[in-house]
């Protein structure tokens, strides 16, 4: 049994055994290696990746497509040379990728023996370098600009080739060459070669024995998705361990198959399952049967989409008395304790694993099954396995896998959380190509995400939230256009801490969304969820994110939101989310202060507010205006643009507004002390005049109860405290004391450190000294230094 164990590692990914157990669906997907931090090595990977400067120079010309040649004096084993090409495919931190294999050149310098490369836009340079390194694993996946010429880069370097994976190399390219191909008797040469798989080939070659022919050591093939006209190609391969022929027209060469098929006695694993329902009809009830018993070293048996699982056994047996048969029936008694007919010879010795997805007759929902591992669609683990063995090669079987999981989760009818999240990543990351399954990858990881947060509070390690999010959003980016995609997308991603667990990733999240917020449906829910989004990346970040969030055009995108919403005559929470997003941005911003008039935001801002006057609950969004206008107005520079009469009438008019709560008369409070505290001669307004509009600001102010919880977020106070050094005008020093009387007296454990931090008392002090500040301001001076003493002490306790 162990030996068959063994064999399996090689045929259904990511099934691991241990000791001389059956595999269990226990050990298919785990998440392990993403429980804690990560290690130096991979930190150190992670920067080389991004630095390739670190060990490489670009070649002279400084152009886009230089390559990069190795730094003088480096030596690198191949234990780095591999995870180098691993972490840099993997992370897309090279857009030409000749440029990156180019370090690999130097055979003496460098080493590479294993190397996996999908979806490059590598060309026949980077091959050849990888051929001469004499490599002992190769896997090229997708690779259209590598030509036929990598057939004889291999064959030059192929001693030590054990394992080769080539999906979709055109053969056809070459049938100039076929007859000296056909000379010499061989395509590949690779005499030490234990594992060959050629998926989606074109070839016009008569015989595939022709194309396979130069590898007599051959113990694993996968010929999947190719046109095979003949099974001769067997018997070039008696020692033949695995054979992989998914999707693969057999039913009609049934008889020559199992002819062919018949001398391949060392046989483990067979694999003919079938996507298209047509090839996987055969017409010989008893097919299965036959090829159990010509194999009888089979541990393994994959037969997903088709008819061989037969009916019941009265109606099997029946059949089977009407058809002649080439092989004697091993054990009829057995029938009565096998619900499949053709494994009736095997319920003493059932097989490892059966692959039942997908068949007729709903035959992985019978009882008596002779198979310790079933890939079907009964229960969630026949799930789980059925997504794990079509995971590399089978994507049409793994979208219907998908669909399926999706059912088990949406209705949270599930116990395998922890495979299911992993199966659901690994096929998004693997196949990145396939829409439908993004599609239904991130409908499912949506469902899976939120049993973790809401079920399990949240338990989901930084390093796996980061996986989940890296891959979200190169399918979101890959499908951007895609309505759906982007939903889901979206969906997932709110339910996570919006920016924290993202900001690895802040930049393509904020492309993302932005061409959303312009070329989704206007209305839509895709753009909706994307503005709210957009607004939590403008919260809690640093002034670098909210640069960059102007760099990349949202001030422009978010008024053009207003605009359309205004010409239509939309009043919607998109509106009041437009605004909340540039108030965040602005926030000590002033780059983005600048931005908003220079794309005529204030005559935005008057069309809005003339706009909101025919709809009730506006308040929400006229308190987001005065908000971002208050960050304008701490940009001294542009404050002019400010201190014009319609400006200052409207934001006086502000002061006494009857809105619930103060954050508009707060707001216009507090844009007009910065406008004064630029002095009398800076106030060009006639009506109302500056005193005028002192006078109300202050009755304004003294009317606010200083213990009114608010809605507001300061990160730094530093333009409240510059308004405590406006002697010539109090009034300004009255706004920006009670600001932070208010905040420390409801908010002390977020703010009296903030105070304290950025030199707070001492500027308060200095007021209650000087003679100019009137009474008012000094009390609340003092209640501001008294609540943090009094913080101070209790957080000293």
């Amino acid at each position: 049994m162990q030996s068959g164990i063994q064999e399996q590692r090689h045929y259904v990914s990511q099934v691991k055994c241990q000791n001389s157990k059956m595999a269990d669906i226990d050990d298919f997907s785990r998440l392990d290696e993403f429980v804690g931090s990560e290690t130096l090595t991979e930190l150190c990977f992670k920067v080389i990746c991004k630095n390739l400067d670190i060990i490489s120079v670009k070649e002279e010309g400084e152009n886009e497509d230089a390559l990069r040649t190795l730094r003088k004096g480096l030596i690198l084993p191949s234990e780095i040379c591999n995870k180098l090409v691993e972490y840099v495919l993997r992370n897309e931190t090279v857009e030409f990728h000749d440029e990156f294999f180019n370090i690999f050149r130097d055979t003496s310098r460098t080493k590479l023996k294993c190397v996996k490369v999908v979806g490059s836009n590598m060309t026949d340079h980077s091959a050849q370098i990888l051929a001469s390194h004499k490599l002992v694993e190769l896997e090229l996946v997708d690779c259209p600009r590598v030509t036929e010429r990598i057939i004889e880069y291999i064959n030059d370097n192929a001693e030590n080739l054990q394992s080769l994976t080539y999906r979709g190399i055109y053969l056809h390219l070459i049938i100039p060459n076929f007859f000296e191909y056909q000379k010499r008797g061989y395509v590949f040469k690779i005499p030490n070669l234990r594992s060959l798989a050629l998926q989606f080939v074109e070839t016009r070659m008569p015989r595939h024995a022709s194309l396979l022919a130069g590898m007599p050591n051959l113990t694993h093939l996968d010929l999947s998705n190719n046109i095979i006209d003949s099974f001769e190609f067997c018997s070039l391969f008696p020692n033949l361990r695995s054979l992989i022929l998914y999707n693969v027209r057999i039913n009609r060469q049934t008889k020559a198959f199992i002819e062919s098929i018949g001398c391949l006695t060392n046989l483990r694993h067979l694999d003919i399952s079938q996507w298209n329902p047509t090839y996987g009809k055969f017409d010989n009830p008893i097919t299965l049967e036959y090829i159990v018993y010509s194999l009888p070293q089979l541990t393994s048996l994959d037969i997903s989409g088709t008819n061989l699982a037969g009916v019941h056994k009265k109606d099997y047996e029946e059949k089977a008395l009407k058809n002649s048969s080439c092989f004697e029936v091993d054990d009829t008694s057995n029938n009565e304790l096998c619900d499949i007919p053709g494994l009736a010879s095997r319920v003493n010795r059932p097989l490892q694993f059966l692959g039942l997805y997908a068949t007729e007759n709903g035959a992985c929902r019978r009882q008596n099954i002779p198979a310790k591992l079933i890939a079907g669609d009964a229960n969630e683990d026949q799930i789980l396995v059925a997504a794990n063995v079509c995971m590399n090669n089978k994507p049409g079987l793994l979208l219907k896998v998908l669909n399926d999981l999706y059912h088990v989760y949406r209705y949270e009818n599930c116990r395998r959380m922890d495979q299911g999240l992993c199966v659901i990543l690994d096929a998004m990351e693997k196949h990145l190509e396939e829409k439908y399954i993004q599609i239904s990858g991130s409908a499912t990881l949506f469902y899976v995400v939120k049993i973790f947060i809401v079920h399990r509070k949240n338990e989901i390690e930084p390093r796996l939230k980061e996986r989940i999010v890296r891959i979200l959003l190169a399918a979101m980016n890959t499908y951007k256009d895609e309505e759906t995609m982007m939903r889901n997308g979206c969906l997932t991603l709110s339910q996570f801490r919006i920016p924290q667990d993202v900001m690895s990733n802040y930049e393509t999240l904020v492309k993302l969304l932005l061409h959303s917020a312009k070329h989704a449906q206007q209305e839509g829910y895709v753009q909706r969820i994307g503005i709210f989004l957009l607004n939590s990346l403008a919260c809690q970040v640093t002034g670098r994110e909210k640069r960059l969030l102007g760099n990349l055009g949202c001030i422009k995108t978010m008024l053009e939101l207003i605009e359309y919403r205004i010409k239509f005559n939309i009043f919607d929470d998109v509106l009041e989310v437009a605004w909340s997003t540039m108030w965040n941005m602005t926030d000590e911003t002033p780059i983005n202060c600048e931005r908003f008039f220079y794309e005529n935001g204030m005559k935005f801002f008057h069309e809005c507010v003339k706009f909101a006057q025919k709809y009730r609950n506006r308040e929400e969004l006229l308190k987001n205006m005065m908000g971002l206008l208050g960050n304008v107005a701490e940009v001294q520079h542009l404050r002019v643009h400010l201190a014009q009469q319609q400006n200052i009438s409207f934001f006086a008019n502000l002061l006494h507004s009857d809105s619930e709560g103060i954050e508009i008369p707060y707001n216009a409070a507090g844009i007009l002390a910065h406008i004064a505290s630029d002095g009398v001669k800076a106030w060009t307004v006639t009506r109302p005049s500056r005193d005028e509009v002192l006078e109300h600001m202050v009755e304004a102010i003294q009317q606010w109860d200083i213990r009114t919880g608010r809605n507001i977020n300061y990160r730094s106070f530093l333009p409240l405290l510059r308004l405590l050094d406006v002697y010539h005008t109090p009034q300004c020093q009255h706004w920006a004391v009670w600001a932070l009387a208010n905040l420390t007296t409801v908010y002390p454990h977020k703010y009296c450190t903030l105070v304290i931090e950025e030199g707070g008392i001492e500027k308060l002090n200095t007021v209650i000294s000087d003679p100019r500040p009137y009474e008012s301001i000094k009390e609340l001076a003092h209640s501001v230094i008294d609540n943090c003493c009094h913080y101070i002490r209790s957080t000293n306790k």
